[in-house]
């Protein structure tokens, strides 16, 4: 009867375990107006499989989109300084990073045409950062930055950006983390064949551009991980 009753413990203890809720991953999301936009998209499509996190400040982050504050990660050395401040927080631990800059560092002048951070600055940033997240031992996945149209952009009256300033640095970063082995997630190419009317201002997209950003996204974090376990 008493090896009975610790079987029918063990048994109980088994069935217990097998529908125990699965751990969920805790991402934190640092990146421009972009991913402010696709944010709650993605959240609802990781919601299964990740705890989902950024900065705070959502409701000052969009007052304007243009100027980067509150939850927007701004350039790479706004992500810099803020990663600073954050390297000695114990209770910052993230298991994954989901991060991204430079449509901020590309922004020029009107009148001076001057560059917000130079080519060089960028990259040594961007170093940087992963040598930050790699000691805190946080797995870093980065999303590279989307398309810039220049017609387009010329509805902006307050900056510049150009096309070929975004493909430098989107190939700064890729040379970057490809040489950390940190795994990439191409949203220029991907929103960019999207094709359509995606815009609906100078640089950000629609909600259905939006949603299928976050799609893409999500299915790339699911699938790594998956292999990550």
């Amino acid at each position: 009867m008493k090896y009975k009753s610790i079987s029918a413990i063990c048994l109980l203890a088994v069935i217990l375990l097998a529908f125990k809720a699965p751990v969920k991953f805790k991402l934190f999301v640092l990146g421009d107006s972009i991913s402010l936009q696709y944010g709650p998209f993605l959240e609802q499509n990781l919601k299964e499989k990740f705890i989902y996190q950024r900065k705070i400040g959502g409701p000052e982050a969009f007052k304007n989109l243009d100027i980067p504050n509150g939850a927007n990660g701004g350039d790479s050395k706004m992500v810099l300084n803020y990663l600073r401040l954050k390297e000695n927080d114990k209770s910052f631990n993230p298991d994954v990073m989901l991060l991204n800059c430079g449509l901020h560092d590309i922004k020029r002048d009107k009148d001076t045409k001057v560059i917000t951070v130079d080519s060089v600055t960028y990259r040594k940033n961007l170093i940087e950062i992963y040598k930050i997240l790699n000691k805190k031992k946080i797995n870093l996945i980065w999303v590279s930055s989307t398309d810039v149209v220049d017609a387009i952009h010329a509805k902006n009256k307050n900056f510049y950006r150009f096309e070929t300033d975004l493909l430098q640095y989107n190939e700064i970063a890729r040379q970057v983390f490809e040489s950390f082995k940190v795994p990439i997630i191409d949203l220029y190419s991907y929103t960019k064949n999207l094709g359509g009317n995606r815009f609906v201002d100078h640089v950000h997209y629609n909600v259905e551009t939006q949603s299928l950003q976050a799609g893409y996204i999500a299915g790339f974090l699911s699938s790594y991980v998956q292999f990550k376990k």
